[in-house]
């Protein structure tokens, strides 16, 4: 025992160190992502990170393609250009590519815990300046080459093209945009400028023009970016802010449950520490009361003891039906099943009733469908279940009124009870309440009737603990009835004959004649 207590409370110790580490873990991101939206310049070193590593991405993922196009380009150039310089500009390209896809790759590598942050920026910068210039003298070289007459037109074409990917390429960091792109106009630039005509003075004019437009498209991809993963940090927020929401709820979830469950222990417990003493005090009024040792002389003491016997027996209904509801919260309540039939337990229900309609001059009225088969269910529960509605019924139904029970089928093949009165009913608002332990509504707290708000509680935990479900309509000046309806699955029914079904065809229970027998009692 002491072992498996030992276990059971390592067990538990690591849950709650398990539960400390999720939340620790969830509250370092809420307030990670609370810094980053948080900032007043919109720009925080997260998005930074996250723009850096964006740049590096698209370096990488175009590793290929620039040497590529830079072979196209040289190829091209030979018409115009000697091969050893054309030699030289594309080692010199490829070089500056190299060095800058390997710092890409060693900053896509470190933990960005451990990242410096300008340290890189200011590489990513050189590299694209890097590669910008050898672009740049790429087209002073073929402008100073002999030769190179109609060759103006490939040289804004490629321009063109060279920015556009830069621009797409390095859209994420401005800076190195700015770098790359601006050797390269200039360049151009110059090379137009020495040609000292119109048409090179309108495509230095476009030149500058498409510059500017790369510029002003780098700068919104830029804002797009950011706005993306201002989005997605605000993604993040929310979805940590509801993480902390749900261990929280959870958290509370769980102690409520466990204090439940305490505190229907020790009702139970006590309920049953309550009720020895009470049987004492029950038995020994009931002697005095019907003066079993002997005759009482004074009438005071004579009517002492019927109000304690009366006090001790509402107070012993009030223990089972707490303990009865505790039982049920805390899932020690265990039905017995059996095979009940449904109009009997109704007819002795309405029998132990009698005598209280009779007081009151209730008429109870019964009407149940013929041949219903029997319910799979635990008898005493339903009795109880009957009982209380019962009660209730006559308790609130005015002298002189009437009570209505039913029985039958229901469209889904199960069966339910129905007690219906004309009583004073429950207004709309408060049927919540009456449905709550212990709840009264105003009409019982007003006629001062005597109970403790556990009975329709009760009825519906046993009604659901049998798959059933309980109703209870009512409206004001036009009485109440209360529904309780068991699932198909607890109605026990013969299988009919096989020469019956194979020549019909008809579910005899469908084909039972639907007569009711009304009997009516006073």
């Amino acid at each position: 025992m002491a072992a498996q207590e030992t276990t059971s409370s390592e067990a538990k110790t690591a849950l709650n160190s398990e539960r400390a580490r999720r939340r620790r873990d969830v509250a370092k991101t809420v307030r990670n992502v609370r810094e980053r939206l948080s900032t007043g310049d919109g720009f925080t070193p997260n998005f930074e990170y996250e723009l850096l590593l964006t740049f590096a991405k698209n370096r990488l993922s175009a590793a290929l393609a620039l040497p590529l196009f830079a072979l196209i380009v040289g190829s091209i150039s030979l018409l115009w250009m000697r091969v050893e310089v054309v030699v030289g500009w594309m080692v010199f390209t490829i070089i500056a590519h190299t060095l800058l896809l390997m710092a890409c790759r060693r900053f896509e590598r470190e933990a960005p815990a451990e990242t410096d942050l300008p340290r890189w920026r200011r590489q990513m910068i050189i590299g694209d300046l890097l590669y910008g210039l050898s672009w740049a003298g790429f087209f002073l070289l073929q402008s100073t080459a002999p030769g190179h007459d109609g060759s103006e037109i490939f040289q804004f074409a490629t321009m063109l093209i060279v920015i556009a990917m830069l621009t797409m390429l390095s859209a994420s960091l401005p800076r190195a945009l700015l770098a790359g792109t601006l050797p390269i106009t200039l360049a151009i630039v110059v090379s137009f400028l020495n040609q000292q005509t119109a048409i090179h003075y309108a495509m230095m004019a476009m030149a500058i023009g498409a510059q500017g437009f790369f510029l002003m498209l780098g700068n919104q991809l830029h804002v797009s970016t950011v706005t993306m993963l201002a989005f997605r940090a605000e993604k993040d927020h929310l979805i940590s802010e509801l993480e902390q929401a749900n261990a929280i709820s959870d958290e509370a979830r769980r102690r409520a449950e466990e204090a439940n469950l305490a505190k229907s222990r020790f009702l139970a417990t006590m309920s049953h520490e309550l009720r020895t003493p009470l049987n004492a005090i029950l038995g020994f009024s009931e002697v005095m009361k019907n003066q079993l040792l002997g005759p009482m002389e004074n009438d005071t003491y004579r009517d002492y003891s019927a109000d304690i016997h009366n006090s001790g027996q509402h107070l012993l209904n009030l223990i089972n039906e707490i303990l009865d509801l505790s039982r049920i919260e805390a899932g020690r309540y265990e039905l017995t099943e059996e095979a009940v039939p449904l109009a009997e337990l109704l007819d002795d229900c309405k029998h132990m009733m009698a005598i209280r309609a009779r007081k009151k001059n209730i008429t109870i009225t019964e009407a149940y469908e013929v041949d219903l088969p029997k319910l799979w269910v635990d008898e005493r529960a339903v009795r109880q279940v009957i009982l209380n509605l019962m009660s209730n019924a006559v308790k609130f139904t005015p002298s002189g009124g009437e009570v209505h029970i039913k029985a039958g089928w229901t469209a889904g093949g199960g069966q339910y009870i129905s007690i219906r009165d004309n009583g004073p009913g429950i207004p709309a608002e408060e049927i919540p309440i009456v449905m709550q332990a212990f709840g009264q509504g105003a009409i019982a707290i007003k006629s001062a009737e005597e109970g403790t708000g556990l009975g329709l509680p009760i009825v519906q935990a046993l009604v659901q603990m049998h798959g059933g479900k309980f109703e209870l309509n009512s409206k004001l000046r036009e009485g109440t009835e209360a529904i309780v309806t068991f699932p198909a699955s607890r109605v026990l029914e013969a299988m009919p004959a096989l020469e019956e079904a194979a020549g019909t065809g008809i579910d005899p229970r469908r084909s039972a004649a639907r007569r009711m027998i009304v009997r009516k009692a006073s």
